[in-house]
């Protein structure tokens, strides 16, 4: 059972869905027939759960009177006086809410349970608006949110003792239907519409339905996570900055749902899962690639934590010539199923991963462990910073969680403040509270992105002897037992440093330090001087040419003390790999390959450990040195591990 939605898989698998006939005219041109046929279809390929729009003109097709110099002179269905019935007093079409009725019904027949995107306003790049209220200001507006809140008032009032229905979600990326001048109007609306839904519905949850959030701004994680129950990532690496830099089967795109659905889970405190994704179609990538995509992708949101995911969409959409689908080429196909009904590689991929996840003998996968707190501040590119903190992580063999720099500070063993950035630094009574927990023990690494910090000489042994804008970038020289590794890093500014008590682990030509390692109090600090975190992100084939850009040999140097305590480690950036305890003496391992290549690597196993079985993927074999395990192509191997003796 998942334990965020009622639904049967500990993983659930869905889609987005609008009717293979009619995409988003579906309900003005109803066709129960056909819809059944989409959702038998959808049913046996493995889908249970679908998200699903009541167009807001179709539901509530008010238009306004005016008579003489524009005077306002009410609100009409047409010709006709809206009725005194509770529906007409809403501006609600009784016609459509029988049609959604209806669907619900056909969905119940194939056990398809669904989300209900109530004010759907914004889709597929058109903004479907009521007569009445195009023209104004959707989001802030008080006449256009009093109808709003009407219309949500009314439709979850009837149907929300409809069992076909598991939750209800504010609407689709509502934040893109209109501007709002401040965090302020944004929360206001938002309060608005989730207020009034939950007044008619207590049962079921609310989902935010939100695509790019960020911790400051106007639309923030912080904010919809107080005022809805789960958050939602709509994480496609061809409209998401810095995603589609790399080919969709390396591990910045399949990595990419998971780091981005976590950040907004871990940040706006409320559990979070990939709403819609996918690969955009045929000009991007051939149905073979976005099966491996797809499978890859499931693999690490599963082995994460997360709960399940939505691919966008259900049909595609190539016959219709109505708007978007007649100016927006890219919406043609992107289903997981072609018109005639053909089940494409993503969804097969789906279907079979769901049957397989469910299969494991084990139930719910356990929490994975978490070596470090990676902490994002206020000036900085959050984004870029957490990409590049979560991949240099996940190739060097840790994991990471984040925070804001205005949350609690949990205990830790290992802290991570990347890329601090600016004048402002760290707030000073959080910074203060990050240097006590060093004291008393704990690891911190620090890096720069020309950013100010206090105590800098006491807590990393050097001093700031001259700044200067770089006219080039950086050359580092990486100090490893195998020899010294050359890195590029981007960097605006140098700082030159009086080495006064640090260890140096990377430097300049010069000798001047880059990545050093210095005690403070009985803690450790390393620090690096140049923003590497952002290099790994905002640059092109980084993350999937490792060989080539080592930059996740520095995290190998700051993480070496927290990942001697994983059970088993693999020495290969293009293996993910997770850890999961099941109790003192078992554990389960998950592999992922991030690569379009087979790949055999050694495990290296804490001594009393062994493998127990494979439950997924090859076995592994041992051999003369060690055991050795062979992960197939964008593909996973999911391993058992027992304890045999004490070490």
């Amino acid at each position: 059972m998942n334990n965020l939605l009622n639904l049967p898989s500990t993983f659930f698998v869905g889609c987005n869905y609008w009717a293979s006939h009619a995409g988003t005219a579906m309900w003005s041109n109803w066709q129960p027939e056909q819809v059944d046929l989409d959702l038998k279809r959808l049913s046996e390929a493995g889908i249970e759960v679908i998200r699903v729009f009541p167009l807001w003109p179709d539901f509530q097709p008010i238009e306004n009177m005016y008579s003489s110099e524009g005077e306002h002179f009410g609100y009409r269905f047409g010709e006709e006086r809206l009725p005194t019935t509770e529906a007409g007093k809403a501006g609600m079409s009784v016609e459509m809410m029988a049609r959604f009725q209806a669907f619900t019904e056909i969905a119940a027949t194939y056990n398809i349970k669904l989300i209900v995107g109530l004010i759907t306003g914004w889709m597929s790049g058109r903004l479907f608006v009521p007569p009445a209220l195009r023209g104004k200001a959707i989001l802030t507006d008080p006449d256009a949110i009093r109808w709003q809140v009407r219309f949500v008032q009314y439709f979850v009032k009837q149907m929300k003792h409809n069992d076909a229905i598991i939750a209800w979600d504010l609407g689709n990326e509502c934040n893109v239907m209109g501007k709002v001048a401040s965090q302020q109007e944004a929360y206001v609306w938002t309060a608005s519409i989730a207020n009034a839904i939950k007044a008619k519905d207590t049962t079921r949850p609310l989902i935010s339905g939100m695509h790019s959030l960020f911790p400051t701004g106007n639309w923030t994680m912080q904010d919809q996570g107080e005022l809805t129950d789960i958050l939602t990532t709509h994480p496609y690496p061809f409209w998401t900055k810095y995603m589609d830099f790399d080919p969709l089967t390396s591990i910045r795109p399949t990595i990419h749902a998971t780091m981005e659905s976590l950040l907004y889970a871990q940040i706006g405190e409320k559990p979070c899962f990939a709403e819609e994704m996918g690969t955009m179609g045929p000009m991007v990538c051939s149905e073979e690639v976005a099966g491996a995509f797809a499978r890859t992708s499931m693999l690490t949101q599963w082995s994460h934590g997360l709960p399940g995911l939505l691919w966008w969409c259900a049909n595609d959409q190539t016959k219709l010539n109505h708007a978007p689908y007649d100016w927006v080429a890219c919406e043609g196909e992107l289903g997981l199923m072609t018109e005639e009904g053909r089940v494409k590689p993503a969804l097969q991929e789906m279907g079979r991963l769901k049957k397989v996840i469910q299969e494991l003998p084990f139930g719910k996968l356990p929490a994975r462990k978490v070596e470090a707190v990676c902490i994002l501040n206020s000036s900085q590119d959050h984004w870029a910073t957490a990409i590049g903190a979560f991949l240099l992580g996940k190739q060097s063999g840790f994991d990471l969680e984040f925070r804001f720099e205005d949350q609690p500070l949990p205990d830790a063993n290992f802290y991570m403040l990347p890329c601090v950035t600016g004048v402002y630094g760290v707030a000073k009574q959080r910074w203060e509270q990050l240097l006590d927990k060093v004291r008393e023990g704990a690891t911190l690494y620090l890096s720069s992105n020309d950013g100010y910090m206090l105590n800098f000489a006491e807590l990393t042994g050097l001093t700031v002897q001259n700044r200067s804008r770089r006219a080039s970038d950086a050359i580092v020289f990486l100090q490893t037992e195998a020899g010294e590794i050359p890195l590029t890093l981007p960097s605006a500014f140098k700082l030159d440093f009086r080495n006064d008590r640090a260890e140096v682990l990377a430097a300049e030509a010069d000798g001047n330090p880059v990545l050093t390692k210095a005690s403070f109090g009985k803690g450790t600090v390393y620090f690096c001087a140049l923003p590497v975190e952002l290099a790994m992100s905002q640059q092109a084939g980084v993350s999937y040419k490792p060989e080539q850009f080592p930059y996740w040999k520095m995290y190998e140097f700051i993480s070496e003390e927290a990942r001697s305590a994983r059970v088993v480690q693999v020495k290969d950036p293009q293996i993910g790999l997770t850890e999961h305890i099941v109790d003192a003496h078992s554990q389960i391992a998950v592999l992922i390959n991030y690569s379009p290549e087979g790949r055999e690597v050694p495990l290296i196993l804490q001594e009393g450990w062994q493998v127990e079985a494979s439950l997924y993927g090859n076995g592994p074999t041992v051999r003369e040195g060690g055991t050795l395990v062979n992960v197939a192509a964008n593909d996973a191997v999911i391993l058992t591990l027992r304890k045999i003796h004490a070490s």
